[in-house]
Protein backbone atom coordinates (compact mmCIF):
# COMPACT_ATOMS: atom_id res chain seq x y z
CA UNK A 1 0.00 0.00 0.00
CA UNK A 2 1.42 3.37 -0.95
CA UNK A 3 0.83 6.50 1.08
CA UNK A 4 2.37 9.89 1.57
CA UNK A 5 4.65 10.15 4.58
CA UNK A 6 3.66 12.27 7.58
CA UNK A 7 5.94 15.01 6.31
CA UNK A 8 3.90 15.00 3.11
CA UNK A 9 6.99 14.94 0.96
CA UNK A 10 7.59 11.49 -0.37
CA UNK A 11 5.08 8.91 -1.50
CA UNK A 12 5.94 5.40 -0.50
CA UNK A 13 4.98 2.31 1.44
CA UNK A 14 4.26 2.19 5.13
CA UNK A 15 7.20 2.82 7.41
CA UNK A 16 9.50 -0.10 8.20
CA UNK A 17 7.63 -3.02 9.68
CA UNK A 18 4.31 -1.90 8.16
CA UNK A 19 3.94 0.90 10.69
CA UNK A 20 1.89 4.02 10.09
CA UNK A 21 1.95 7.26 12.04
CA UNK A 22 -1.30 8.79 13.22
CA UNK A 23 -1.25 11.35 10.37
CA UNK A 24 -0.84 8.55 7.84
CA UNK A 25 -3.86 6.74 9.27
CA UNK A 26 -6.01 9.87 9.29
CA UNK A 27 -5.27 10.41 5.59
CA UNK A 28 -5.77 6.76 4.68
CA UNK A 29 -9.02 6.19 6.55
CA UNK A 30 -10.51 9.66 6.92
CA UNK A 31 -10.62 9.41 10.71
CA UNK A 32 -9.44 12.24 12.92
CA UNK A 33 -6.50 11.86 15.27
CA UNK A 34 -8.89 12.51 18.17
CA UNK A 35 -11.10 9.64 17.01
CA UNK A 36 -8.12 7.29 16.82
CA UNK A 37 -7.04 8.25 20.34
CA UNK A 38 -10.63 7.88 21.58
CA UNK A 39 -10.96 4.38 20.11
CA UNK A 40 -7.76 3.41 21.87
CA UNK A 41 -8.91 4.98 25.15
CA UNK A 42 -12.26 3.12 25.17
CA UNK A 43 -10.72 -0.17 24.07
CA UNK A 44 -12.04 -0.48 20.52
CA UNK A 45 -8.42 -0.37 19.45
CA UNK A 46 -5.83 -2.16 21.57
CA UNK A 47 -2.96 -0.07 22.90
CA UNK A 48 -1.03 1.12 19.88
CA UNK A 49 2.73 0.65 19.67
CA UNK A 50 4.85 3.68 20.33
CA UNK A 51 8.33 4.80 19.48
CA UNK A 52 10.78 5.74 22.28
CA UNK A 53 9.67 9.34 21.63
CA UNK A 54 6.02 8.38 22.24
CA UNK A 55 4.91 8.55 18.60
CA UNK A 56 2.01 6.19 17.91
CA UNK A 57 2.59 3.58 15.22
CA UNK A 58 -0.31 1.67 13.72
CA UNK A 59 0.04 -1.71 12.00
CA UNK A 60 -1.87 -3.25 9.11
CA UNK A 61 -3.83 -5.19 11.75
CA UNK A 62 -4.82 -1.89 13.41
CA UNK A 63 -5.92 -0.50 10.04
CA UNK A 64 -8.01 -3.62 9.41
CA UNK A 65 -9.65 -3.18 12.80
CA UNK A 66 -10.34 0.50 12.10
CA UNK A 67 -11.91 -0.36 8.74
CA UNK A 68 -14.10 -2.91 10.53
CA UNK A 69 -15.18 -0.25 13.04
CA UNK A 70 -16.00 2.25 10.29
CA UNK A 71 -18.03 -0.30 8.34
CA UNK A 72 -19.95 -1.36 11.45
CA UNK A 73 -20.71 2.31 12.21
CA UNK A 74 -22.11 2.76 8.70
CA UNK A 75 -24.43 -0.13 9.55
CA UNK A 76 -25.54 1.87 12.60
CA UNK A 77 -24.02 -0.40 15.22
CA UNK A 78 -23.26 1.52 18.41
CA UNK A 79 -19.71 1.68 19.73
CA UNK A 80 -20.69 -0.77 22.49
CA UNK A 81 -22.09 -3.18 19.88
CA UNK A 82 -18.96 -2.73 17.79
CA UNK A 83 -16.88 -3.61 20.85
CA UNK A 84 -18.89 -6.82 21.17
CA UNK A 85 -18.49 -7.57 17.46
CA UNK A 86 -14.74 -7.03 17.71
CA UNK A 87 -14.56 -9.57 20.55
CA UNK A 88 -16.63 -12.00 18.49
CA UNK A 89 -14.33 -11.38 15.53
CA UNK A 90 -11.55 -13.12 17.46
CA UNK A 91 -13.45 -16.43 17.34
CA UNK A 92 -16.28 -16.05 14.81
CA UNK A 93 -17.14 -19.76 14.68
CA UNK A 94 -18.11 -19.83 18.36
CA UNK A 95 -19.77 -16.42 18.26
CA UNK A 96 -21.91 -17.07 15.20
CA UNK A 97 -25.23 -17.27 17.08
CA UNK A 98 -24.50 -14.09 19.03
CA UNK A 99 -23.46 -12.24 15.86
CA UNK A 100 -26.68 -13.34 14.18
CA UNK A 101 -28.73 -12.20 17.19
CA UNK A 102 -27.04 -8.81 17.28
CA UNK A 103 -27.40 -8.37 13.51
CA UNK A 104 -31.07 -9.43 13.59
CA UNK A 105 -31.73 -6.85 16.32
CA UNK A 106 -30.00 -4.17 14.22
CA UNK A 107 -32.07 -5.17 11.19
CA UNK A 108 -35.26 -4.86 13.27
CA UNK A 109 -34.18 -1.32 14.26
CA UNK A 110 -33.55 -0.43 10.62
CA UNK A 111 -36.95 -1.83 9.60
CA UNK A 112 -38.65 0.25 12.31
CA UNK A 113 -36.80 3.35 11.14
CA UNK A 114 -37.88 2.65 7.57
CA UNK A 115 -41.51 2.53 8.69
CA UNK A 116 -41.12 5.89 10.43
CA UNK A 117 -39.49 7.40 7.35
CA UNK A 118 -42.24 6.05 5.08
CA UNK A 119 -44.92 7.55 7.36
CA UNK A 120 -43.04 10.86 7.35
CA UNK A 121 -42.81 10.78 3.55
CA UNK A 122 -46.55 10.13 3.28
CA UNK A 123 -47.37 12.97 5.68
CA UNK A 124 -45.12 15.44 3.87
CA UNK A 125 -46.59 14.40 0.51
CA UNK A 126 -50.10 14.96 1.89
CA UNK A 127 -49.15 18.40 3.21
CA UNK A 128 -47.64 19.41 -0.14
CA UNK A 129 -50.78 18.28 -1.94
CA UNK A 130 -52.97 20.21 0.51
CA UNK A 131 -50.82 23.29 0.01
CA UNK A 132 -51.20 23.14 -3.76
CA UNK A 133 -54.99 23.28 -3.45
CA UNK A 134 -55.20 25.83 -0.66
CA UNK A 135 -56.46 29.31 -1.46
CA UNK A 136 -56.19 30.73 2.08
CA UNK A 137 -53.45 30.23 4.63
CA UNK A 138 -50.87 27.50 4.54
CA UNK A 139 -51.88 23.94 5.46
CA UNK A 140 -48.25 23.07 6.17
CA UNK A 141 -47.89 25.80 8.81
CA UNK A 142 -51.37 25.05 10.18
CA UNK A 143 -50.60 21.33 10.48
CA UNK A 144 -47.26 21.89 12.19
CA UNK A 145 -49.10 23.84 14.89
CA UNK A 146 -51.45 20.94 15.66
CA UNK A 147 -50.73 18.22 18.21
CA UNK A 148 -51.02 15.04 16.13
CA UNK A 149 -49.13 12.80 18.59
CA UNK A 150 -52.26 11.46 20.29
Amino acid sequence: MSITSSSGTEPGPARPGGRYRIGDVTRLLGLSADTLRYYERIGLLPPVGRSPAGIRYYTERDLSRLRFIRRAQRMHFTLAEIGDLLKMREDPRHARDEVRRLTAAKLAEVEANLEEIRALRDELTLLLNLCRGAEDGCPIIDNLGEDNEA
